[in-house]
């Protein structure tokens, strides 16, 4: 784990997330006070399914389609 102060971090950002990227964790501190942590992601194994929170299963198909009373808000007519 490295540490690195605000500034440098900031001058040197692309080389930080490449070393992140790799596999290295980096604390960046300001005043020699720790504040955040760069490091690796997980890699995903494979396409992300949907989560389903919302349980909808259809959607209509004039679901984007503005209607009169909208149009007419926007234009101050209501």
């Amino acid at each position: 784990m490295t540490q690195v102060n605000l500034y440098d971090a900031k001058t040197n950002l692309s080389n930080l997330v490449d070393r992140a990227a790799a596999g290295e964790v980096v604390i960046i501190a300001k005043n020699g006070v720790p504040l955040a942590k760069l490091g690796p992601l997980t890699k995903q194994e494979g396409p992300r399914e949907p989560a389903h929170a919302l349980q909808i299963s259809y959607i209509a198909e004039d679901f984007d389609e503005v209607d009169a009373e909208t149009i007419a808000l926007f234009n101050g007519s209501l």
